[in-house]
């Protein structure tokens, strides 16, 4: 059975191979200056720690769709 190796979904999926791979490689670095942005919500109880990190998802976000609208031009 012969496949087409130069479809679009195997390049989509290599590259997001090593998206994962380079960020979980790169993870100590980012964690430092991504984990914990001014306006992140953070909730602490006795027993119980609530993080929703809303600013670092969308600063993340706005990374992402800068990147990606580069690539496609």
């Amino acid at each position: 059975m012969e496949g087409n190796f130069n479809s679009p979904l195997r390049s989509a999926l290599i590259a997001a191979g090593v998206l994962l791979l380079a960020a979980g490689l790169a993870w100590p670095l980012l964690s430092r200056y991504l984990g914990r942005l001014p306006g992140d919500i953070v909730v602490r109880r006795p027993g119980f720690t609530f993080v929703f990190p809303i600013v670092t998802c969308l600063v993340i976000s706005v990374l992402l769709t800068l990147l990606l609208w580069l690539f496609r031009r």
